[in-house]
């Protein structure tokens, strides 16, 4: 489930539509939840769709890192990629704003930590990267757990309307991490080695 202070918003005639905020998000914020409306499914789920499925999924699902496809139940299929991302996902099935998110901005991932089936250009961002690759979770990792440690020790600080989507044992082992009695798990355990 997506944050609930945001809207679908049409961008541009490149990107389509996208999430923006309608309220001012702050680091450390929880905007994604992998909740039980969330539909997965396995490759072979996928084959036996009949094709105009199979062009949906392929345009709005992610591959976790079982290699199962999911695709998200509202507007959080809709985040655009950007190589400078304001959103992380953490290897906790939820993402959290990595920076301070104002009101109109678009809520963005890196689309190189979804486990993408073939590499895409994306828009020039004045970035090095260029390219997402399949394999960018390997790639860069270490950048985004980096990115993540700063803003994960304000969860527990913060006003977070999904903190309910959360398990208990979620809840528990972001306070260990918190508190720093266990290190946060990396990004790349959301890697899936086939999905290249």
């Amino acid at each position: 489930m997506i944050h609930p202070k945001t809207e679908l918003r049409y961008i541009s005639n490149e990107v389509g539509y996208g999430v923006v905020a309608t309220e001012r998000i702050p680091a450390g914020t929880i905007t994604w939840v992998l909740d039980k409306l969330d539909r997965e499914f396995s490759p072979t789920d996928i084959q036996n769709l009949d094709p105009i499925y199979q062009e949906i999924l392929d345009t709005y699902t992610f591959r976790n890192n079982k290699g199962n496809f999911v695709l998200c139940w509202d507007n959080g299929r809709f985040v655009n990629h950007s190589f400078n991302s304001n959103c992380l996902s953490t290897a906790y099935d939820f993402e959290i704003a990595i920076r301070d998110i104002e009101v109109g901005e678009q809520l963005t991932d890196d689309y190189g930590y979804l486990n993408i089936p073939r590499p895409f250009r994306a828009s020039d961002e004045g970035t090095k990267r260029k390219t997402v690759y399949p394999d960018d979770l390997l790639r860069y990792s270490k950048v985004w757990d980096k990115k993540l440690q700063k803003p994960f020790t304000k969860i527990l600080l913060l006003e977070q309307p999904l903190e309910r989507l959360l398990s208990q044992e979620t809840l528990d082992k972001i306070a260990a991490i918190v508190s720093s009695k266990e290190e946060m798990a990396s990004i790349v355990e959301n890697y899936f080695p086939g999905a290249h």
